[in-house]
């Protein structure tokens, strides 16, 4: 009887690589905007409301141009996050009103 110590791993391939759980898959599909179905989200973040509207998808400058014609005609910050853009303060009326006159669609 042989009593041996230790992990033997001859031949044997362990992947011990981390996923990134913070990355999510993002779809790189571009739809044109009139075929957009828009939702807004409303949350408060530290007492402080946020309106959310998504998903784009858009090529990134794309979303970068509709970002900053929201921040110059609402007069408020914003910043993108995936397929999100998140304005600062509740302003979904004025958002709907802005966008259907660029041609956006929105989930009814």
């Amino acid at each position: 009887m042989i009593f041996e110590m230790g992990a033997k791993l001859d031949g044997d391939v362990f992947d011990t690589s981390k996923e990134d759980k913070k990355k999510k898959k993002i779809s790189n599909e571009i739809i044109p905007k009139n075929q957009h179905q828009l939702v807004f989200t409303f949350e408060k973040r530290k007492g402080k409301p946020v309106t959310l509207l998504g998903r784009f998808y858009l090529e990134e400058k794309e979303k970068k141009e509709v970002l900053k014609l929201l921040k110059k005609k609402l007069a408020c910050g914003g910043a993108i996050k995936e397929e999100w853009i998140e304005l600062q303060g509740e302003v979904k009326e004025k958002i709907k009103i802005i966008l259907e006159k660029e041609g956006w669609k929105f989930k009814k």
